[in-house]
């Protein structure tokens, strides 16, 4: 759907800012309520942090959330409604240990005793693929920024950088501190929530994932291993990512977020210079490089004004509640009380303000 089409405004009982895994799970939970819903998205995609690359030859390669455990309930749950299935991890027995730069790195034994971590079939965009079915092309503007939220009276009217819609609630899945950095409201919110949205850390966004991929798994071989855990870095984790046939290959890890500031090619070299310490020569032989650097992405994130600890204020308690004359929610996985940045508590979330708008509406 394109603002343009409908001379610039629309109507809506409910718009979702934000066509990420809480945005599109809220959608799909309220498909049934007889309610219009509109939902914007600033990307030309849906996903948000979730964002799997598929590449001909090549296992889904993961540049945003990837892995969830048994304890998360509301995701399994929603898993299986879906119908969408899942297997765990591979980490072998043993793991490269880099714990300081003076020492060579060790093959650690890995403990039994660990939570198993999974995975989707398919990659995690099956999911979003699963709930974007629920979700028409009159109830999707992609490419379309918010700008402002303000309060008419009796509705809102959600200003984009295309055009306006009216709504009777407005749900802002966005990490809040890109909300408050990117949207004004009138009248304002809350000084004090203002400053805890500034202050609130939004998951993934200093993180840089890389995967490189390969024809054979040699890490697999005896005496080494795909899962990488170094103090020194640049490279601070890295595990095994080969698809769930086992059928093509790859490495997928995490740099370090100083890195952020040096081009691709830099950061392909320095991963490359660390990788060879553990496998030799082989490493150069990869097939493709791939890698997402979230703090560039603007939909993402948005710088904070001092220093952030992570999961800092996730899941405070005043994300709950509803603003502008209970009319807007603020939702996403940095809201939800339990596991804040994952996407358990995206789902969490959507189901939280679905509850809450179904007493409303």
């Amino acid at each position: 759907m394109d603002l343009q089409d409908t001379k610039n405004s629309l109507h809506a009982d409910i718009v979702i800012i934000g066509a990420g895994l809480t945005g599109l799970t809220l959608n799909y939970l309220l498909r049934s309520e007889g309610l219009k819903v509109v939902v914007v998205e600033a990307r030309d995609r849906v996903g948000g942090r979730i964002h799997t690359l598929h590449k001909k030859g090549e296992p889904t390669v993961e540049m945003g959330a990837t892995w969830f455990g048994s304890k998360h309930i509301h995701l399994v749950s929603l898993l299986k409604e879906l119908g969408l299935g899942w297997f765990p991890q591979r980490l072998g027995k043993t793991a490269i240990y880099e714990y300081m730069s003076t020492s060579p790195p060790q093959l650690v034994t890995l403990p039994d005793n660990d939570e198993p971590s999974f995975r989707i079939k398919g990659g995690t965009s099956e999911l979003i693929k699963a709930l974007n079915t629920c979700l028409s092309s009159d109830q999707l503007l992609l490419s379309t920024r918010v700008t402002a939220i303000n309060d008419n009276g009796d509705h809102l009217v959600v200003q984009t950088d295309s055009g306006t819609i009216k709504a009777v609630r407005v749900v802002s899945t966005l990490p809040p501190n890109l909300f408050q950095s990117k949207i004004a409201t009138s009248p304002g919110l809350p000084e004090r929530l203002l400053e805890l949205m500034q202050q609130t850390h939004t998951w993934m966004g200093e993180s840089i994932k890389f995967a490189l991929t390969f024809k054979e798994p040699f890490w697999r071989n005896a005496g080494t291993s795909g899962t990488v855990f170094s103090n020194t870095g640049p490279v601070t984790e890295m595990y095994d990512h080969a698809d769930f046939n086992d059928e093509y290959f790859a490495l997928k890890g995490f740099l370090n977020g100083a890195y952020h500031s040096v081009n691709k090619e830099e950061r392909l070299k320095i991963i490359l210079g660390q990788l060879e310490k553990y496998y030799g020569a082989r490493v150069r032989e990869y097939i493709n490089f791939h890698e997402v650097v979230w703090a560039h992405e603007p939909f993402t994130y948005a710088p904070y004004e001092g220093h952030i600890f992570p999961h800092q204020h996730n899941g405070h308690e005043q994300f709950r509640q509803p603003f502008m004359e209970g009319r807007l929610y603020l939702a996403g996985s940095e809201t939800a009380p339990d596991f804040p940045g994952y996407m358990d508590g995206a789902v969490a979330s959507a189901q939280f303000v679905a509850r809450q708008l179904r007493k409303e509406l």
